[in-house]
């Protein structure tokens, strides 16, 4: 049977890697592409967040794709390659916590490898980050094995530090292609094959780091809605120390209206989202991601329980 390309899209967390799978989905030219995935913790928000989720969405929660769910990616797309009709391309987004070395070895394992080649690794780097977050050591593991660099965000540069932010990357990672990717926006040429019967690329194994655990996520659910005002101050209290938060709830303003909640490089967002509340969730769920001991369990419980309104 014809081989079905993978696409393995990584980047740090916040960086805007399911607005580019959902770009890739929405334009995908006819194609049949399924989308598995990972969230870091319990309540798996980014699967929420593809466009026209179904089953095509495949959601592996409550673990990182490099390490405690390798044995159920590799399900996973076995699973998918025996579907009626087959996909002819699979996009796998990891959680911003995964260090993709060890996904790549695992997708290079020979019989994935004969029927779901490896074609593309897609990293997503937040232009709009400061110089000094190309120094983390997990955003440049995720850089070392990136094919294509798609810059987001550009349009949250400050003037006048794209340029710099962009010969920094590319000094990070000269062989692969950089691509600016406002609202994700990133070539389906670039990133799959036209012709998937072609033999992708040959590419090695990157080697085995040592990996230890860095981040822990805290998931927090209510049974009524929010208030805004008591929520907007205590994300504020306890954005300092969050590398990530993110969430869907109701406010006691306006009942039965379903908002998104962001927080990412320190900017947080609200909008509204266009579907009803779903039955049997909670009216409010929220993922936070700090890094090890930085936040009490306890102390964010407290902060989100005066948050009913």
């Amino acid at each position: 049977m014809t081989p079905v390309p993978v696409l393995l899209v990584t980047g740090f967390l916040g960086a805007g890697k399911t607005t580019v799978v959902n770009h890739v989905l929405a334009h995908a030219e006819g194609r049949r592409i399924a989308a598995v995935v990972n969230d870091f913790g319990a309540i798996n928000i980014d699967a929420e967040l593809i466009a026209g989720a179904s089953d095509g969405v495949v959601s592996l929660a409550n673990g990182c794709i490099c390490c405690t769910l390798e044995g159920d990616l590799l399900r996973t797309i076995a699973t998918l390659l025996r579907r009626e009709p087959r996909p002819e391309a699979i996009v796998i987004e990891t959680s911003g916590v995964a260090e993709p070395g060890d996904i790549l070895r695992n997708l290079m394992d020979p019989v994935i490898w004969r029927a779901a080649p490896l074609e593309t690794v897609l990293c997503v780097v937040d232009a709009a980050a400061p110089l000094a977050a190309l120094e983390d050591p997990l955003l440049r593991a995720q850089l070392r094995v990136a094919d294509v660099v798609a810059l987001s965000k550009t349009d949250l540069a400050a003037p006048g530090t794209l340029d710099a932010f962009q010969a920094a990357v590319k000094a990070l990672r000269p062989a692969a292609i950089q691509v600016e990717a406002p609202g994700g926006a990133v070539p389906l040429s670039l990133v799959l094959p036209e012709d998937p019967t072609r033999p992708p690329a040959p590419r090695e194994a990157p080697p085995r780091r040592p990996h230890a655990d860095r981040f822990e996520t805290l998931s927090w659910t209510a049974e009524t809605p929010l208030s805004l005002p008591r929520l907007q101050a205590a994300i504020g209290r306890l954005a300092p120390r969050l590398a990530r938060a993110k969430g869907f709830f109701e406010t006691a303003d306006q009942p039965g209206k379903v908002f998104l909640f962001q927080l990412a490089g320190g900017r947080a967002t609200l909008a509204p989202v266009d579907h009803e509340p779903k039955p049997g969730l909670p009216r409010a769920r929220i993922v936070f991601i700090a890094e090890l001991g930085r936040l009490p369990p306890a102390e964010l419980a407290a902060a989100m329980e005066g948050c009913a309104g």
